[in-house]
Parts: C-alpha cells; sequence; structure tokens
C-alpha cells in the first residue's frame, strides 16, 4: 500500500495504472475526510496529495472541536493513519493531468504514475496570492494573518495593523477590532475609508495611517514593525492582510470546471454535496469555499464523500436491473 504518515514525505509510488473506484486529488482534511467516508462505505480509494499544505506553516489549527491547537501536518498525518486503516492507498506526488469521462478518468503524476477511478474529487485547495510587499511571504501564516478566527486570539490585545489591499480591508479592520484596542488601518494608497467607514473606525478607536507600505521589518524573527514607503516605521506586533485566494491546478483545468469569482478569489462552485458541473468530479474545501476553515473542510469532505459512495450506488443498481432484464 502506497501510503505514509507524513504528509510532505516522498513516496515511491508504483509505476503501473492503479485502479480505483475513487481518485481524491489532494490529501488534507477535506480530501482525507472524503477517503475515509469512501473507504468506510467500502470503496477502494486512492489519494493523490502534493504535500503542500496551505497552513503548514501554522503554529496551530484552531476551531476544531478536541483538536485545538494542533499542529496541522499532526492533524494530516493523524488523518492519513485513520484513511490507512480504512484501505485507502495515499500517494505522495502532485497531478500533471486528469483525461476521461465519468465512469473511467485517468490522473497523471508529474511522477510518471497513472491512476485509473470510476469518480473523482477534487480537494486540491487554493494558493494565496499576495501582495508585493517585502518580507510579507516569510510571515505569511505566522505573525502575518487574514483569518481572525484562525489566529485572532492568538495575537489578542497585541498591537495589529490591517494593511489595506481593497475596501474589503475594511470588512477586516471592523472584525480585527474584537480582538484588540490596538488597531492600525495602513492605507496603503489602496483604500482611503470615507463617510460612515471613516466615522466608525474613528468611533472604535481605530488609528489610521496613510502611505503606501514598502516591507516588514522583521527582528529575532518577530514582526517588529511595517516599514513605509518614505522610510518611517509602524511599530506593530502582527499584521492583517486579504490576499487573493487562487482555485487552480492541472485537474481543474484539464477537466475543464469553471472558476467562479468573488471579491476573495476564485473558486469551484459545486450543488449540494460538492457535485460540479463536469458530470464523475466532486469537489470539497478550500477549492470551492474560500473561506472554509480545517473543521468545516473536513465536513464538506465527508459529505462529497457520502455522496459519491451514493452516486456509485445508483449506477450499480442501474447496472443490476439491465443485467435481469436481459
Amino acid at each position: 500500500m502506497m501510503t505514509t504518515s507524513d504528509p510532505t514525505a516522498a513516496s515511491n509510488a508504483a509505476t503501473h495504472a492503479a485502479s480505483a473506484d475513487v481518485i481524491v486529488v489532494g490529501g488534507g482534511p477535506a480530501g482525507l475526510s472524503a477517503a475515509i467516508a469512501l473507504g468506510r462505505s467500502r470503496r477502494s480509494v486512492i489519494v493523490v496529495d502534493a504535500g503542500q499544505p496551505r497552513n503548514a506553516r501554522a503554529h496551530g489549527a484552531h476551531n476544531f472541536l478536541t483538536r485545538d491547537g494542533e499542529s496541522p501536518l499532526r492533524i494530516l498525518e493523524l488523518g492519513r493513519d485513520e484513511a490507512a486503516r480504512y484501505g485507502v492507498t495515499i500517494v505522495n506526488g502532485a497531478v500533471s493531468g486528469v483525461a476521461g469521462s465519468v465512469g473511467s478518468f485517468t490522473v497523471a503524476t508529474e511522477a510518471g504514475d497513472t491512476y485509473v477511478g470510476r469518480r473523482i474529487i477534487i480537494a486540491s485547495g487554493i494558493v494565496d496570492s499576495l501582495p508585493d510587499i517585502a518580507g510579507l511571504a516569510e510571515r505569511w501564516g505566522i505573525d502575518a494573518i487574514h483569518c481572525p478566527y484562525c489566529h485572532g486570539w492568538e495575537v489578542r490585545d497585541k498591537t495589529i495593523a490591517v494593511i489595506a489591499t481593497s475596501p474589503l480591508s475594511m470588512h477586516q479592520a471592523t472584525l480585527f477590532r474584537q480582538w484588540t484596542e490596538h488597531l492600525i488601518l495602513l492605507e496603503n494608497e489602496q483604500f482611503v475609508p470615507m463617510g460612515e467607514d471613516a466615522l466608525a473606525l474613528e468611533a472604535r478607536g481605530t488609528r489610521r495611517v496613510a502611505g503606501k507600505v514598502a516591507s516588514l521589518r522583521v527582528e529575532q524573527d518577530a514582526l517588529t514593525g511595517v516599514v513605509m514607503e518614505d522610510g518611517s516605521v509602524v511599530p506593530v506586533d502582527a499584521v492583517v492582510v486579504a490576499s487573493q485566494s487562487v482555485a487552480d491546478s492541472a485537474a481543474i483545468r484539464d477537466l475543464g470546471i469553471p472558476l467562479a469569482i468573488n471579491p476573495m478569489g476564485t473558486f469551484i462552485e459545486t450543488e449540494l454535496g460538492g457535485r460540479t458541473s463536469i458530470p464523475g468530479v466532486w469537489a470539497a474545501g478550500n477549492v470551492t469555499d474560500l473561506g472554509a476553515q480545517v473543521v468545516t473542510s473536513a465536513g464538506a469532505g465527508l459529505m462529497a464523500g457520502a455522496h459519491v459512495n451514493m452516486d456509485l450506488i445508483q449506477e450499480e443498481t442501474r447496472e443490476a436491473i439491465a443485467r435481469i432484464a436481459q
């Protein structure tokens, strides 16, 4: 069985084409939960995972009942172990292409391996596209954050600066005021509050700083300030930035799955249970819900797995009826 408890380790996958009822593209919380639901339904499942979880740099995952504060990588390790108990095969590798149609999809990896499945679940997640600010990428997920429900408690009562990237930054400033009184909105030449927005910031004591952000200042592996383009430094303990989330992968492109767009980024629109517009293809997790956290992604994966199992049952029932009728 091609499985490992290390979500970042490389795997020596077999070079021949393996087949399964379902191929899951992506081994994060959504993909693993879908695989476990299907494994427990006595389905054969292959999970192909690139081993690049979006939240790998975060110290802990939160709002996950019984797992609060657990390392995201540890959660994936435990998830892989659980999936393996139900016969799920996990392959470490990046998907390079997908072909076929309902009943017979072929998934190829960059290592040259191929896997064939009757159905596909896309759980490949999203990529954060960050503004061009020196040092931001290196602090992302540590003290450069975007979600108060993921990281707000850890930065409570600290000095936090919201770096504006669009009018959506007003929403972030409104939210993060709940976690600290020491809140600053850096307008960054991207958003200048006017009217009711300006009044709301003033009423809650949120300081505004005009000018463009140049870089982040880090000392002894901790964020200490934001350097403005004019050379001034705004002392902070953390920054909040609205990234653009991008749902993009070889599987999405090859299958021709249309992407929807909202102010947060691009995503796959699905029906209830994760069914996409492409027959035989489901999707779950951040790739369909840009705001999904670990626990909600896991729930969506469970639902997608259950719906795929039912779809296969219905197909098998039709085939059984057809055989009797012959």
